[in-house]
C-alpha cells in the first residue's frame, strides 16, 4: 500500500506543476486515479478462513476441483465427489452462500466445468454459524465467485477423456447472457466413464469368511441445467434454477467367498451378478431477493426427485457340487424432497443481525422384489420381498448477530432451533416407527487482532448427523442368496460439540487447535452367522478428538507457490453396545501442494501434488497408510481462449484402503483399490465476451445430500 500512496502522491504533484507551467487552455487534468491493493493470500474471518483464488496461479486455466484441492485445509477425492477437510469426514458445498446439494459423480462433474476465472475466493467454514443447517458435523465450503459487470455473451466447450483400466470420455457445453435486466446460463453435459475396482474382506475367528469382489463400474448419462436471474428493480430480483440428469448406473461383477469352520472349509461359492440401473434426478430451485436500505431479505422454494430403477441379476454356484441359484432382485424408489424458507440479514451502524426459518420434507418409497428362478420361471419370494415408506419433516429457525468492537475484537453468536418429526412403515413387516424430538443449536466465535501481522480467533458449534434413507430402509440388499446389508428404522442421529482455537499469522501460516466430542455415533456393523455374512446399522459409540492443524501458503521467486498442510489428531472411543474392541489412538496427514509458472506469459503452469495419511486408529479400526502423488501441466493458447490440462493422478497406487477392525471373537480385514490411477486430458475453448461470468447460483438445500 506505500507504493500506491507515493504513486497518487508523485500524479498529484505532477498535477499542480502542470497546472502552474500551462497556460489555461493546456491544463492537464487527470481523469481517473485506480489503486489495485492486492489481498493476501490466505485470510482468517471470525468464522472462516478465506483462500483468495484470484490472487493464486491458479485463477487461470484451472478446474473447480482443482482450485479446491490447492486450497488450505482442503482435500479433494475428485473420483468419488468427495471433500474433506483436515479432521472432519466431509464438507457440504455452497456457491455465493448458496447450498449446491450435489455429491458423487454430480459434484465432480460440477467441479470439473467451473472454471476458476470465474472465482474470487473460497471460504473453509469449520464451525458453521447458525444460518446454516444444524445436519453434518463436517464443516461447509462456500465458493464465491465475481460479480459480473460486463452485458453481452459468452460461451465455452469441454471435453475430456481419462484413461484408467478402463478408457472414459465427457463433455460439456454451456451459453452465459447477460443485459440490465436478466442474467441467464444453459449448460449441457454427457459423460461416459467406467473404473475397475477390487475389494478384499475377510473375517478370521472361530468361524471365519473370505470372499474377494472384482467389480467393473459404469457410470454414463447426459444433463442440462438452465439458470435464469431477472432484476425487478435495483432492489429485487427473481429466479430459479432446474437440473434434469438422466443416466445409467451399472456394475458387472465376479465375486467369490469362502466359508470355514476353524480350518475345515464349509462352503465355496462364486457369484455372477449384473447390476443395471436407470436414474432421472430433477432440481428446482426458485428464489426472490429484495433489498431495502442496508437491509435484505430472501425467500425460496426447493424440489428435489430422484426415481432409480434397479434389476439385479446373480447367479450363484457352489464349488462343491457345481449346483447353482439364480436370482432376480427388483427395486423402484422413489425420493422426494421440498423446502420452504425465508432469510433476512439487517445492517444497522454497529451491529448486523441474521435470521430466518426453514422447512423441510422428505418422502422415500421403496419396492424391493426378490424372485427364484425355478423350473425356467422366475418366482417371488415374499419372505425378502419389501415395501418401505419413510417420511420427515423439520421445522427450523435461528437467528445470529456479529460485531466488531473498535479495530481489534470482532464477536459472532447465533442459536438454532430445529424440530423433526420422522416416521417409517413397512406394509411387508406392519413395523411403523416414530420418533419426534426438538434440538437447540449454539455457536458462537470471537475474534482478535494482536497487530498487523497476528490473529486469534476462538469457535464453538453444536451439529446433528441424520442417517441417510438407505441406513434406515429396513430391506436387504442381497450380494448373494446367503448375505445381505439392511437399514435399521430405529436408527437415531448422533450429535457433535466443537470447539477451536485458530491463530494465523501474516496471512501465511494458519495454526489450529480443536476439540470434538460425539455423542451416539452410527456406523455399518458386520456379522458372520455360520454361512452368511450380514450388516446393519446401529449407534454404538461415543468419541472425544482433540487435533491440531499446521498450514502454510507462500510464493517464492514469483514463480513458485506452494501450500503446506499437517493435520495430528488423537481420539478416544466409548463402545457402548456390541462386542467391539475400541482402538484409541493417532492419525497423521500431511500434503505438498505445488505450483510453478513456466514462462513470463503466464500461460504454462507445472504442478506436483502429494499427500499421505500415516497409520490411524478410529473407533475399533485400524487403517493404514494411504497417499497420492499428482502431477501435471496446464496450458493456455490463443490469448488464453484455447486451455489445454494433462495430468496423472495417484502414480505410485498408493490410493489403497487396507486396515483392520476388531471385535472380541473376530477380526475382520478389508483391503480395497479403487482404481485411482489415471491420465486425465482436458479441452476447453472459450468464446464470446470473457468478462460475462455465468449465472452459477446454488440454493440453500442441503437435506438433498442425505438422499443419497
Amino acid at each position: 500500500m506505500k507504493q500506491h500512496i507515493l504513486l497518487i502522491t508523485t500524479l498529484l504533484s505532477s498535477f499542480a506543476v502542470g497546472q502552474t507551467k500551462d497556460s489555461a487552455n493546456q491544463v492537464k487534468t487527470i481523469e481517473t486515479v485506480t489503486v489495485n491493493g492486492k489481498r493476501a493470500l490466505v485470510e482468517r474471518k471470525v468464522d472462516r478462513l478465506v483462500y483468495n483464488v484470484q490472487n493464486s496461479m491458479l485463477s487461470n486455466g484451472s478446474s473447480g476441483a482443482e482450485v479446491l484441492a490447492s486450497t488450505p485445509l482442503l482435500k479433494v477425492d475428485e473420483d468419488k465427489g468427495i471433500i474433506s477437510i483436515a479432521g472432519k469426514n466431509g464438507v457440504s458445498v455452497m456457491v455465493n452462500d448458496r447450498m449446491l446439494n450435489l455429491s458423487g459423480a454430480e459434484l465432480t462433474n460440477y467441479l470439473r466445468n467451473l472454471r476458476s476465472e470465474n472465482i474470487l475466493k473460497i471460504e473453509v467454514i469449520t464451525t458453521p454459524p447458525a444460518k446454516y443447517e444444524a445436519q453434518g458435523n463436517s464443516g461447509i465450503i462456500n465458493i464465491v465467485l465475481k460479480k459480473n459487470v460486463d452485458l453481452g455473451w459468452s460461451g465455452y466447450l469441454n471435453t475430456y477423456y481419462n484413461q484408467r483400466t478402463y478408457g472414459g470420455f465427457g463433455g460439456s457445453s454451456g451459453i452465459n447472457y447477460q443485459d440490465k435486466k436478466i442474467q441467464a446460463t444453459v449448460k449441457f453435459q454427457g459423460f461416459d466413464t467406467a473404473k475397475r475396482s477390487v475389494e478384499n474382506f475377510q473375517i478370521v475367528g472361530k468361524e471365519s469368511s473370505f470372499s474377494r469382489d472384482e467389480r467393473r463400474d459404469m457410470y454414463k448419462g447426459l444433463g442440462l441445467n438452465a439458470n435464469v436471474d431477472y432484476s425487478l428493480s435495483d432492489k429485487s430480483s427473481v429466479g430459479f434454477i432446474y437440473d434434469i440428469t438422466k443416466g445409467d448406473l451399472d456394475m458387472d461383477i465376479y465375486s467369490t467367498q469362502n466359508y470355514f469352520s476353524g480350518n475345515t472349509p464349509t462352503l465355496l461359492t462364486e457369484t455372477d451378478s449384473k447390476h443395471r440401473s436407470t436414474f432421472t434426478t430433477q432440481m428446482l430451485n426458485t428464489y426472490f431477493d429484495h433489498k431495502f436500505g442496508d437491509h435484505k431479505l430472501s425467500l425460496g422454494y426447493n424440489y428435489y426427485g430422484n426415481v432409480p430403477d434397479t434389476q439385479v441379476n446373480f447367479i450363484t454356484t457352489d464349488l462343491s457340487d457345481k449346483s447353482k441359484e439364480t436370482v432376480r432382485n427388483l427395486s423402484a424408489v422413489d425420493y422426494k424432497i421440498s423446502s420452504a424458507q425465508a432469510d433476512l440479514i439487517l445492517n444497522f451502524k454497529k451491529l448486523q443481525v441474521e435470521t430466518g426459518a426453514k422447512y423441510n420434507q422428505f418422502s422415500n418409497n421403496s419396492n424391493i422384489e426378490y424372485f427364484d428362478l425355478k423350473n425356467n420361471n422366475y418366482e417371488i419370494d415374499l419372505g425378502k420381498t419389501n415395501q418401505f415408506e419413510y417420511n420427515e419433516k423439520n421445522y427450523a429457525a435461528y437467528i445470529s448477530a456479529s460485531k466488531d468492537f473498535g479495530e481489534k475484537w470482532s464477536a459472532k453468536a447465533g442459536l438454532r432451533y430445529e424440530y423433526v418429526q420422522t416416521s417409517s412403515f413397512s406394509p411387508t413387516t406392519e413395523l411403523l416407527t416414530e420418533n419426534n424430538y426438538g434440538k437447540f443449536f449454539p455457536t458462537a466465535y470471537i475474534s482478535y487482532k494482536a497487530n498487523s501481522s497476528s490473529q486469534f480467533s476462538l469457535n464453538y458449534s453444536r451439529r446433528i448427523s441424520r442417517p441417510n434413507f438407505n441406513a434406515l430402509n429396513p430391506f436387504r440388499w442381497y450380494s448373494n442368496p446367503r448375505s445381505y446389508s439392511t437399514g435399521n428404522p430405529e436408527l437415531q442421529p448422533s450429535f457433535n460439540d466443537n470447539i477451536e482455537l485458530n491463530y494465523i499469522f501474516k496471512n501465511k501460516f494458519s495454526a489450529n487447535l480443536y476439540y470434538q466430542k460425539t455423542t451416539n455415533n452410527y456406523g455399518q456393523i458386520l456379522f458372520l452367522n455360520e454361512k452368511s455374512v450380514t450388516s446393519s446399522y446401529y449407534n454404538y459409540y461415543n468419541q472425544d478428538t482433540y487435533g491440531i492443524n499446521f498450514n502454510y501458503t507462500d510464493t517464492f521467486f514469483k514463480f513458485w507457490e506452494t501450500n503446506i498442510s499437517t493435520s495430528f489428531s488423537y481420539n478416544e472411543t466409548q463402545v457402548t453396545r456390541f462386542n467391539l474392541i475400541p482402538k484409541s489412538g493417532q492419525a497423521f496427514y500431511y500434503s505438498l501442494k505445488n505450483t510453478f509458472q513456466l514462462n513470463k506469459a503466464k500461460t504454462f503452469f507445472l504442478f506436483v501434488n502429494y499427500w499421505e495419511s500415516l497409520p490411524s486408529r478410529d473407533g475399533n479400526t485400524y487403517q493404514k497408510n494411504m497417499g497420492s502423488l499428482d502431477t501435471g501441466l496446464k496450458m493456455s493458447f490463443m490469448e488464453k481462449t484455447l486451455q489445454v490440462n494433462v495430468s496423472v493422478t495417484d502414480i505410485f497406487r498408493q490410493g489403497r484402503f487396507i486396515g483392520d477392525a476388531y471385535y472380541t471373537d473376530n477380526t475382520q480385514s478389508f483391503n480395497n483399490y479403487w482404481d485411482a490411477r489415471k491420465l486425465n486430458v482436458s479441452v476447453t475453448y472459450n468464446f464470446g465476451n470473457q468478462k460475462v461470468k455465468s449465472n452459477t447460483r446454488a440454493v440453500d438445500f442441503e437435506e438433498k445430500q442425505r438422499a443419497q
